[in-house]
Formats: structure tokens, C-alpha cells, sequence
């Protein structure tokens, strides 16, 4: 990774120790990764494969941004591992107030691509906003696999930087 953020050993010893200091070693093991691709999320967990990833664009620079958003996924882990119900439950909260963590949102944004996209087309579900970047053009009447929703599909034919202050009030 960068040289601002420690490299997946480093986060795997993280990882250890939290598990040591806040969870009494509870959390069975997990691989913990970063996942280049997020936009809206600093961190995700899955339980089968046990895996928490974290996003380098979200959390670059930002050490204790890091941490926050690996407690909060081991939070998740140490719920799952106790049988219990490892949503934004109030057992979850009361966890994150022990931890001193504010907040189940992160107020990070989103993030610019590390790398530039390959991809020319956008296809969304205007019904719960799912989107999809693909290379080639897709074939006609493709279905949201959510809520079964005809996709709608976006050529990409310009990629322009864009100041957030003008790209906010745009939205207006």
C-alpha cells in the first residue's frame, strides 16, 4: 500500500491486538484487506469467508479514521461470534460506546478512484440506486437483481475533475 498506510501485516497485528485489549481475544480469525474498488464505504465485513476490508481511498492519511472502521467491522465479527445478531443492534452500539466510537456512520465521503476507469457505461436501478460500471455496451432490458427493475444505461463519454464547491451546487 502507500506509506501512510500500514500494510496488510500491520493490519493483521492491529486486528490481533484489538481483538486482545477490547474483545478478551473472542473473534476467531479474520483476513483483513483493503479493497481499492469501494466509493461509499470505508470498511465491509463478510463472515463466510471471515474477511474485513478497508478502503485505501477512504482511509489514506487518516490513522484514527482507520482504526474507527476496523473496530467497528470487529464489532460486527465479535457479535457474529457470540451467536448474536451482529446488525446495528443496541448490544452493537452499547459496544461502541464502550469503545469510544461515536458513530455506525463514517462522514468520510466518497472517494476518487485510485486508478482511472477502463469503464464506459453506468447501469442503475432508478428504483434503490444499485449501480454497475461495465467496459463493453450491455445487452437491452437487463434486470435489477434486487427489485427486479429494468436497468437504466448510462454511456460514459467524458471524465472531467470538477470543484466540489461547483459540483454541490449542481445538486441544488
Amino acid at each position: 500500500m502507500s506509506a501512510d498506510l500500514p500494510d496488510v501485516a500491520e493490519l493483521q497485528l492491529l486486528f490481533a491486538q484489538y481483538n486482545f485489549v477490547y474483545f478478551n481475544g473472542e473473534i476467531p480469525s479474520f483476513k483483513i484487506a483493503y479493497n481499492a474498488r469501494f466509493s461509499n464505504v470505508a470498511g465491509r465485513i463478510t463472515y463466510k469467508p471471515p474477511l474485513i476490508e478497508l478502503s485505501p481511498k477512504h482511509l489514506r492519511g487518516k490513522a484514527e479514521e482507520l482504526r474507527d472502521t476496523l473496530l467497528h467491522e470487529m464489532i460486527h465479527a465479535w457479535l457474529y461470534a457470540r451467536g448474536e445478531n451482529p446488525g446495528h443492534t443496541p448490544t452493537f452500539k452499547r459496544k461502541m460506546k464502550e469503545l469510544g466510537l461515536t458513530s455506525i456512520y463514517h462522514d468520510l465521503g466518497t472517494a476518487a478512484p485510485l486508478n482511472p476507469s477502463n469503464k464506459r457505461y453506468v447501469l442503475r436501478c432508478e428504483k434503490c440506486g444499485m449501480e454497475l460500471l461495465r467496459k463493453r455496451k450491455p445487452p437491452a432490458n437487463l434486470m435489477c437483481a434486487r427489485d427486479r427493475r429494468e436497468l437504466k444505461v448510462f454511456e460514459i463519454v467524458e471524465m472531467r475533475e470538477v470543484e466540489p464547491a461547483r459540483a454541490a451546487n449542481r445538486r441544488l
